[in-house]
């Protein structure tokens, strides 16, 4: 299979966010691939903004790459038993753009969380808010790293055995997803 292009969303803005760690272990673990952050840092949606001045260049810019992207991590934090409102706002913002980007593209749910359940909310209320859009998101296994202090040696890798071995699981299942659709084509 030649190199796989995988786009990647973190919900967490932080610079030091284990979220980011786990999408860039995840994006390391899928290779070959060449792969890119999306930026989500976009204005709050309001319909006057869409209906006004326009959907801002950085949504559609967001959106073309999610199109053109062969796979897309969606990695996010649990925040108050959700996702995080950043991540929520680009899933609403990418879903006023013309067209579907994310329809039958393969999606691969991550996250990283300080408590001991890993994310499992906030991948439920992820999975519910991509729903409409019809992406094919592996079911599994589902990759949730708890207690993610202590889960990272200094050079930012996953060192908990585990969670390298789902991760993996994962990523194999998600190229598979990228061959199914390649073979269709």
């Amino acid at each position: 299979m030649t190199d796989i292009t995988l786009l990647g969303l973190c919900g967490s803005l932080r610079a030091a966010s284990t979220n980011r760690l786990l999408m860039l272990e995840a994006a390391r673990r899928l290779a070959p691939a060449s792969f890119v952050e999306g930026d989500i840092r976009f204005p709050l949606f309001d319909e006057d903004i869409q209906n006004g001045p326009g959907i801002p260049a950085a949504v559609q810019d967001l959106a073309d790459r999610i199109a053109a992207a062969d796979a897309v991590l969606v990695v996010t934090p649990e925040y108050n038993k959700g996702i995080s409102g950043v991540l929520k706002n680009a899933l609403d913002w990418i879903s006023r753009v013309e067209g579907n980007p994310w329809k039958d593209k393969p999606v691969a749910l991550l996250s990283a969380t300080a408590g001991r359940s890993g994310g499992e909310r906030a991948q439920n209320m992820t999975r519910l808010c991509l729903a409409p859009f019809r992406p094919r998101i592996v079911n599994g296994p589902e990759v949730l790293v708890g207690q993610t202090r202590d889960q990272w040696d200094a050079e930012g890798h996953l060192t908990n055995e585990r969670g390298i071995a789902l991760l993996d699981e994962q990523m194999a299942a998600l190229k598979r997803e990228v061959a199914m659709l390649r073979a269709q084509i």
